[in-house]
């Protein structure tokens, strides 16, 4: 497992674009990039091992998603705080927007936050990433381009005591336009072990990126969850990077089933 922070990461910004005027359909997001924690927020009262477990960031992710955007010509947006300041794949209202407990870890520094503490976390790193994905979907669809929003993560073999037997997950809900291909050309890969809505889905709250910035829109989306053992090193993060985006390279999303039906029913807490 990676075991020191890229040094591209440790800086004031907290988000990050690359490629922003890609020419692919595919914008890709990596909510848990990172495991930087600004100098005044220590360690959160956690030993710094901790840092480097899953419960700080979605290890391997990032390597991932930049291969993939460099081979697609796809944008990227990258957070660049740790999820344990504020995780910005969460609705404001989420009891773990700024988490108490990551799976049985207690977060000393997390405890009875005011409301101003809350805020400042907030502004910090959530609306700074969610802002920069609105625009920069806003500007496509202003320009007609074609636009479908895929969220990277990894997670962790071993949750809570159970393991988890899937090489790769992907998490939809009833809009499956990109979801049902993704999982059909993964299923033909031999030896891969597919999870639908493994090891989340999107009662779990995992959702929200996708449903903030492309459900709300009628985008077509889905989430990749890849298990991080397998992209715990360079050789690892290539491979499932190359894979994904060979199948990306040739994916079209099925027709819609109907049209705003697609965009959320609810509406997603606003960033006021």
């Amino acid at each position: 497992m990676e075991r020191a922070r890229p040094a591209s990461l440790a800086s004031s910004d907290t988000v990050g674009v690359t490629n922003p005027g890609g020419s692919s359909p595919f914008v890709l997001t990596c909510d848990h990039a990172s495991n930087f924690m600004p100098a005044k927020f220590g360690t959160l009262g956690l030993p710094a091992e901790d840092l480097f477990r899953h419960i700080a960031w979605d290890p391997g992710a990032l390597p991932v998603a930049r291969r993939m955007a460099e081979a697609l010509d796809a944008t990227l947006i990258e957070t660049r705080i740790s999820r344990l300041i504020v995780d910005c794949n969460r609705p404001l209202d989420a009891p773990d927007l700024v988490p108490p407990v990551s799976e049985t870890t207690i977060i000393p520094g997390n405890a009875g936050l005011s409301d101003t503490q809350r805020a400042e976390r907030i502004a910090l790193s959530w609306r700074p990433f969610h802002d920069t994905i609105a625009k920069i979907i806003d500007d496509r669809l202003a320009r007609g381009q074609e636009t479908r929003l895929v969220s990277v993560h990894s997670f962790t073999p071993v949750y809570k005591g159970k393991n988890r037997p899937w090489h790769i997950g992907i998490i939809h809900d009833d809009d499956r336009r990109l979801a049902s291909p993704l999982i059909a050309a993964l299923q033909r890969l031999a030896g891969v072990t597919v999870g639908v809505n493994e090891p989340y889905s999107p009662a779990d709250r995992v959702y929200f990126t996708l449903e903030r910035h492309a459900r709300s829109r009628g985008l077509a989306c889905a989430m990749i969850e890849i298990r991080n053992d397998e992209i715990s090193g360079e050789t690892g993060q290539r491979k499932w990077a190359d894979l994904l985006t060979g199948i990306f390279s040739n994916l079209e999303p099925e027709a819609a089933k109907g049209s705003r039906r697609h965009a959320m029913r609810r509406s997603v807490q606003s960033a006021s």
